[in-house]
């Protein structure tokens, strides 16, 4: 990574609310704290390393409001309200010089169909193919062999990367941005077996990925079978995730690796599902509601509740019930005990009787 910011430069970006410390060292690189050089910019995300702030050579570090410590010489602390947001939009930054949008055009290998429409300010890359009666909006960015269906729809300002393919009728609303391998509108999972067969059920319906969504490498969102798959603005999915038709998911919500979500559910806004959490059909999760790794849900969870395990059970009550499977060995070996001491009292019992 080559980069090259003054201190001026990133307190134009981040925003600090107030410095401390100077350095004359430009900044050329982002390191973690304690492997960091001269040159490097660190940040303190996480109050558990503050003690490696005092001993981290950064020449630049992001300290929170409530971080007390004072820098070396010849290092400069910033301290803004998240350093974690401050280096995300540094990064941003970043990654508009690393990876800039090509000029805007329709790369001659590419393959649009006479009737789709293409604005003059989008981008499509080499092997595209977009489909007719497909739209793509404004400062929209097509990576290489991106497939665009027949009356596809993509916003304004979308970045689609590289293998990623929107099927017939799908439609993208404004900002929307898809990791490699993205497939969005595929088929739902739907048979009905009858005499003696699975039975195809014909997937009729759409999918609507609203503004501002970003969803993960190799991740899957079916079509419905009839209506909508929906997911709504500001959801963030993670890679390898499967959404199955009729899902309907709010906003602002985060779904975290292999997700996988059955037909017809309904998660509502700023749901979390951690990582490998299975949803069953049918069900609702309400505003707000977090569910830990692994969970398995297959029942309604009721807005801002906590659950975790397989079949997930409120939160505490899991942890409760973990800390219970540790004492099972010592408490298996009293029950023994007390077995043995009710025998040996029980023996005692029947000699004194037999001895009357």
């Amino acid at each position: 990574m080559q980069v090259s910011f003054t201190p001026d430069e990133i307190a134009a970006i981040v925003q600090p609310q107030a410095a401390r410390g100077a350095t004359t060292e430009t900044i050329r690189n982002l390191a973690a704290l304690e492997g960091a050089v001269p040159g490097d910019l660190a940040f303190l995300g996480n109050m558990k390393y503050r003690g490696q702030v005092a001993a981290s050579r950064a020449s630049l570090v992001l300290v929170p409001p409530d971080f007390d410590g004072e820098p070396a010489p010849n290092q400069l602390f910033f301290v803004v309200a998240r350093p974690s947001v401050g280096l995300a939009r540094l990064c941003a930054r970043i990654e508009q010089a690393l990876w800039p949008k090509p000029a805007p055009g329709v790369h001659p290998t590419a393959c649009v169909a006479s009737g789709a429409r293409v604005a003059a300010s989008a981008t499509v890359g080499p092997l595209c193919v977009v489909e007719t009666g497909a739209v793509v909006g404004e400062r929209s960015h097509l990576q290489a062999q991106v497939f665009v269906g027949r009356g596809a729809s993509i916003g304004e300002d979308c970045w689609l990367m590289p293998g990623v393919v929107i099927a017939a009728e799908s439609v993208l609303r404004n900002r929307v941005r898809l990791q490699p391998g993205v497939i969005i509108g595929s088929d739902g999972f739907g048979y009905e077996f009858s005499g003696g067969r699975h039975e195809k059920v014909p997937q009729v319906g759409i999918i609507v990925i609203e503004d501002d969504v970003e969803i993960g490498s190799n991740s899957t969102l079916d079509r419905a079978r009839f209506s909508r798959t929906v997911v709504g603005e500001g959801t963030k999915i993670d890679n390898l995730v499967q959404v199955a038709h009729n899902v309907v998911i709010g906003r602002h919500c985060i779904l975290c690796a292999q997700v996988g979500i059955s037909g017809s559910t309904t998660l509502e806004d700023y749901v979390i599902l951690g990582g490998q959490v299975g949803v069953s059909g049918h069900i609702t999760i309400g505003r707000g509601a977090k569910a830990g790794g692994q969970a398995g849900i297959s029942n309604n969870i009721p807005p801002g509740v906590n659950v975790t395990g397989t079949v997930a059970i409120p939160f505490m009550l899991d942890r409760r019930i973990q800390v219970l499977k540790q004492r099972l060995p010592d408490l298996f070996k009293r029950v023994e005990a007390l077995e043995a001491q009710i025998k040996d009292q029980a023996g005692a019992q029947l000699k004194k009787s037999s001895a009357r």
